[in-house]
């Protein structure tokens, strides 16, 4: 399977300012607050096709929508429309739209005014949502290479990594690429304290002895949705203990597998780290089965969890 990140040329519908428009017409001016200073924050919100229902399943998108209205509060953001309005919007947009297969919701809140400083008091704050076609962000049948990263996490006194700022992922851009221009698949960030925080955009789980660990939500990680999503599969349905707490640099040597989760990177196997084996090199069995028990969830193949899928159908 080769990693796919569709870039939508077509035409297409978005929300912008309080509306549902063309693309072309949801422009910002070059004087735009949000983008002289990076003052948004954002989602992402994946939508698969269940090709038995005819519908896409938009995976937690509640949740999502919470997290975001929640953060703005950090920002001195606010915004005229309410969690259940969003709901609706994503819904009318993939309509609009014709997805017919999987599907990737990036709404957005941002400072939208003219204002030069870069303080949050002054503009106003507009929503923007665009879908658009997306396959695999990672390659999701081999193991990846990553590194560890130069580059150290923004702390939550700094830029705050549980509010997705759009300004913060320069963070991201820097540890990333230089992690491709390296020659490996990804990177692992630490705190500035050496401690490991997380991939460069996502969330990472070791397993050792039979435990899955992860780094705890105050190591400067985003609090993520498929994290939680990942404990609860693994807790309810593989009956694992799961840990979060510190981590170690040196335990991504020594863990028996590892593993990124999000949005983007959906469950992706780490095999190797720095130039070392994880484990045995390959893909663990407790990865694989997590992943598996991850595309059935989203997918909405397992009953239990349906309330997780928020159906479009067509």
């Amino acid at each position: 399977m080769t990693t796919q990140i569709a870039t939508e040329a077509a035409p297409s519908t978005v929300y912008f300012r309080g509306k549902l428009c063309p693309d072309a017409e949801a422009v910002v001016s070059i004087r735009n607050h949000s983008l002289l200073y990076g003052t948004s924050i954002f989602e992402g919100i994946r939508g698969y096709w269940v090709e038995d229902q005819q519908a896409i399943a938009i995976f937690r998108a509640k949740e999502h929508f919470e997290r975001l209205l929640s953060n703005a509060n950090i920002f001195h953001m606010s915004i005229d429309e309410t969690l259940e309005d969003c709901l609706r919007i994503v819904a009318e947009l993939i309509t609009a739209n014709g997805h017919k297969g999987d599907t990737y919701m990036r709404p957005t809140i941002f400072k939208d005014g003219r204002s030069i400083g870069p303080g949050l008091d002054r503009d106003p704050s507009s929503l923007s949502i665009f879908t658009t076609a997306l396959g695999d962000y990672l390659p999701m049948d081999r193991g990846l290479h990553v590194m560890v990263s130069n580059w150290r996490r923004n702390s939550d006194n700094a830029i705050p990594p549980r509010a997705k700022a759009g300004g913060a992922y320069m963070n991201t851009a820097l540890a990333i690429t230089d992690a491709k221009r390296s020659g490996f698949d990804d990177a692992i960030v630490l705190t500035e304290a050496g401690k490991v925080s997380e991939g460069s955009a996502m969330n990472l789980f070791l397993v050792r002895n039979g435990k899955l660990i992860t780094p705890s939500s105050t190591e400067n990680i985003l609090e993520g949705i498929t994290r939680d999503t990942i404990i609860q599969l693994a807790e309810e349905k593989l009956g694992l203990e799961v840990v979060e707490r510190q981590v170690e640099r040196t335990e991504l040597y020594v863990c028996d597998e590892a593993f990124f989760c999000g949005t983007g990177a959906q469950v992706a196997p780490v095999t190797r780290i720095d130039h070392r084996p994880v484990g045995s090199g390959e893909i663990g069995p407790i990865s694989k089965q997590l992943q598996e028990l991850y595309f059935k969830v989203v997918r909405n193949q397992l009953p239990e969890y349906s309330d997780w899928c928020q159906l479009v159908k067509f």
